[in-house]
């Protein structure tokens, strides 16, 4: 993880997710958050936070989901989203923009994350959310699969 002596030139690009069961609609935001920033991190959630807000444990491990992502040529750097806000991931990376799908764009949690973003002058920027695959549908398909 870098500190604030070695950041990066340019602008960083924070984007945060489960990541769980790596799919197209993963890449997708990977392939628009590169386009917009010069250098993008991508925090994968840990497994109890993902539990916490999705209501159950990742299909894939943390570990194994950090590999997946850091693997990625889109992606610069994966690091560990452990933090309990967003505000103190921004205080250990120092991203000038992070990214959502725009799942979140006019939701209270978006507006949320918007307003807290703006105390440290953090843009956030919404991508098209990929609706025809997502670890949700996913897993639905593989829960389905087992039980016949």
């Amino acid at each position: 993880m870098q500190g604030l002596t070695d950041r990066p030139p340019g602008r960083i690009g924070y984007v945060p997710g489960v990541f769980d069961m790596l799919h197209v609609g993963h890449l997708n935001i990977f392939t628009h958050a590169r386009g917009a920033c010069d250098h993008l991190i991508a925090g994968v959630v840990t497994d109890e936070h993902a539990a916490l807000v999705k209501g159950r444990l990742p299909v894939v491990p943390l570990v194994e989901r950090v590999e997946m992502v850091r693997h990625c040529r889109l992606v610069d750097e994966a690091v560990v989203e452990d933090a309990s806000t967003k505000l103190e991931m921004w205080r250990r990376l120092r991203f000038d923009v992070i990214f959502k799908g725009d799942d979140w764009r006019g939701t209270p949690r978006g507006a949320a994350l918007e307003e807290l973003m703006a105390t440290v002058g953090v843009e956030v920027v919404y991508f098209p959310y990929t609706v025809h695959t997502s670890s949700t549908l996913l897993r639905g398909v593989l829960e389905d699969w087992a039980a016949s």
